[in-house]
């Protein structure tokens, strides 16, 4: 069931964006990959473990990084963060204990941050001209 939720949800907040207009804005996908990176950090302040809030920490901090990169140079590294967190939810588990984790929750952010990917490439593809070849300043 996280698997389907996950995919809708994804969906249905790249059509939202893609409609409303968010997207054309270069710092909504960034802002995308930096909330979903957060949520392991919040779900360590749940859990009362300062320890997994500092190991969630750093991991978010990769994150950050990937989406300033995206912000700054090309969108296609948000493209790359999404995928690379996706994978991030997959082995989670194997090597962060976080007690405040949601069993569901990295299948639904897996499935979620796939589809986000998708939905940016493909946006980016439909818009090179417009939106993928803008070189971005600071």
């Amino acid at each position: 069931m996280e698997y389907i939720i996950g995919a809708g949800l994804a969906l249905l907040v790249a059509v939202f964006a893609a409609l409303v207009g968010f997207d054309r804005d270069r710092a909504f996908y960034p802002t995308v990959l930096v909330v979903i990176a957060s949520y392991y950090v919040l779900f360590a302040a749940i859990g009362g473990s300062v320890q997994a809030a500092t190991t969630e920490a750093l991991g978010m901090t990769v994150f950050l990084i990937v989406a300033v990169a995206g912000f700054k140079f090309s969108p296609w590294w948000i493209v790359l963060g999404l995928c690379a967190h996706g994978i991030y939810d997959f082995k989670h588990g194997l090597f962060i204990d976080n007690a405040g984790v949601p069993l569901w929750w990295p299948s639904f952010c897996l499935i979620y941050d796939i589809v986000a990917a998708a939905c940016l490439g493909l946006l980016l593809k439909l818009r090179a001209g417009r939106f993928a070849n803008v070189r971005m300043t600071k």
